[in-house]
């Protein structure tokens, strides 16, 4: 993967998330926000009387509002191998990068929880010396994260070994 300054113009080959965890957060979201609208238009309702239990509504709107905002969050994340650092990228608003040269990284670890393994998903962390400059990459398909954890570590041995 040649993908480093060799004085191309061309930027490096951006990689996204599967469409796993869009469905995992939209899920857990859908999940939450009829919980609370049902629980809400039963204490209103029971409370004070049964036109306020319409307002149990509002979380029908959380829902519609934040399914739009979890589509581009979701969007919004990618990384990218170059020869000598990993990208990360991601934000809507306030976009933010990261680089993660190889010849820093201490720890590679792949991780998932019960739902991720549920969804078939699996996050990568990096660990570095300096603790504000961790990086990871949520909600990628197991295989990609083994791949990518073994690819980071080997290619951190190589760099650390000719400082």
């Amino acid at each position: 993967m040649e993908t480093g300054t060799t004085g191309e113009t061309s930027g490096p080959e951006w990689v996204g998330l599967p469409g796993g965890l869009l469905t995992l957060r939209r899920l857990l979201l859908v999940v939450w926000t009829c919980l609370l609208a049902a629980v809400t238009a039963v204490l209103l309702g029971l409370a004070v009387g049964p036109a306020w239990a319409a307002v149990g509504a509002f979380w029908l709107a959380v829902l519609a509002w934040g399914w739009v905002l979890l589509g581009r969050n979701w969007r919004s994340w990618r990384y990218a191998e170059r020869a000598d650092d990993l990208l990360i990228s991601r934000g809507v608003l306030w976009r933010e990068q990261t680089v993660v040269p190889y010849g820093r990284m201490q720890l590679v670890e792949v991780t998932s929880g019960p739902l991720e393994r549920r969804f078939g998903l699996a996050s990568v962390q990096l660990h570095t010396a300096a603790a504000a400059s961790d990086a990871r990459i949520p909600g990628l398909v197991p295989a990609e994260a083994e791949r990518l954890r073994d690819r980071l570590t080997e290619l951190g041995e190589a760099r650390s070994a000719g400082l």
